[in-house]
């Protein structure tokens, strides 16, 4: 009752991986010596190998977004023809980035909570054939959905345009063939399944994806995919890099590829199962009951009762921070995250909590019984079968 620890249940910024932050104190080294360009190598040929592509890969000091901002710079011109899938207040981004920029955007816009689907993608693809570019989120975290990127993928690649995929919460979550289903360019960012703090972000860029930075005129500067491809191929960065970010982002690599990147999606759907779950024994609705991703799990509060109340008494009685609605939903739906550094013990206590809190708030429940629904889980999907001597 006295002691409350901090647990991060957000879907970014994480819980940091241990190993990761300590290495964050190295960080009182120059980054332009030979020391410092063999961990940034190191980043960027791990990178490589966790996000399963022979693509380039590109690493910028900033938030996802600034990613996001460079795949619209750097390979489009003002005037081209784009598509932006609207699902949620990130698909709402790439809408804003590209009218920021002069594209002329056709915007497919869904509720919240919904999908926009390939067909839709293939649709407009069919009255547009000089569309350039196609713009999705393999994860909506704003409101808990999944979009079908490889089906979508499958309908831009039979086209001229590029498909260019916001994975910052994909990553580590979902399955995502960057080379298999002609992802040309992925997006990732530090703080959601890497396990490190919010500021780096990393995006792979395909041979097609290059060749649209031939002719692109957008201006850009210090997000300049061509600078910087030329200073990583030297083991630097272009700019001042965040060296403790980038040196704790060596550690969490190394983590995540000794477990493995499928055990990383695995341990995210696991949990993500087990909240949907429980959510349901609790008579709870889910917000994105159709297309449910892993990276967060988003559900309506009961009737009667803002989200903001379950945000508060989870701060306030456990020291515990979830998510609340965003945009229109704000006060809707609360939000539980699965990416990266959690586990079963940690779910275990959110739903304890969670039963608690709606019991102290008119929403009655039977103790244990979500937290029930995720036992069972975890008994049938993570325990292995023990293997009995005769």
């Amino acid at each position: 009752m006295y002691i409350k620890k901090q647990r991060l249940l957000t879907p970014g910024p994480t819980p940091l991986y241990p190993p990761a932050l300590h290495a964050m104190m190295a960080s009182d080294i120059h980054h332009r010596t030979e020391d410092f360009r063999k961990a940034y190598r190191s980043c960027l040929a791990d990178l490589k190998e966790v996000m399963g592509t022979a693509n380039d890969v590109l690493m910028f000091a900033s938030s996802g977004t600034g990613a996001m901002d460079a795949s619209v710079s750097n390979l489009f011109s003002k005037g081209d023809k784009v598509i932006v899938c609207v699902a949620g207040k990130f698909g709402e981004r790439w809408a804003e980035i590209a009218k920021a920029y002069g594209l002329d955007a056709h915007v497919l816009t869904v509720p919240y909570g919904q999908v926009v689907s390939p067909a839709q993608v293939e649709a407009a693809l069919a009255l547009a054939p000089d569309t350039k570019g196609v713009f999705v989120q393999a994860s909506e975290t704003s409101t808990g959905a999944a979009h079908d990127v490889r089906a979508m993928a499958a309908a831009v690649s039979k086209t001229g345009a590029i498909f260019v995929v916001d994975a910052i919460t994909g990553l580590g979550t979902m399955p995502l063939d960057i080379d298999g289903w002609g992802l040309d360019v992925v997006i990732g960012g530090s703080q959601k399944a890497f396990m490190i703090p919010p500021g780096l972000a990393f995006l792979s860029v395909s041979p097609k994806a290059w060749k649209f930075a031939e002719t692109a005129t957008l201006p850009h500067f210090y997000f300049n995919l061509k600078k910087e491809k030329k200073s990583g191929d030297a083991g630097e960065s272009s700019w001042t890099p965040s060296t403790a970010l980038i040196l704790a982002l060596a550690e969490a690599l190394r983590y995540v590829k000794q477990i493995g990147m499928a055990h990383l999606i695995e341990n995210a759907q696991m949990l993500a199962a087990a909240t949907r779950a429980a959510a349901g024994k609790l008579g709870l609705e889910l917000f994105s009951a159709g297309s449910p991703g892993s990276s967060v799990t988003a559900v309506r509060a009961p009737a009667g009762m803002d989200s903001g109340v379950i945000v508060k008494e989870f701060k306030t009685r456990f020291g515990s921070v979830i998510a609340n609605g965003q945009g229109s939903m704000k006060g809707q739906i609360f939000r539980i995250a699965h990416l990266g550094y959690f586990d079963f013990a940690d779910l275990f206590a959110m739903v304890a909590g969670l039963e608690i809190i709606l019991n102290a708030n008119g929403y009655p429940v039977k103790y244990g019984t979500g937290v029930a629904a995720v036992q069972e889980i975890y008994e049938h999907a993570a325990v292995k079968p023990q293997t009995v001597n005769a």
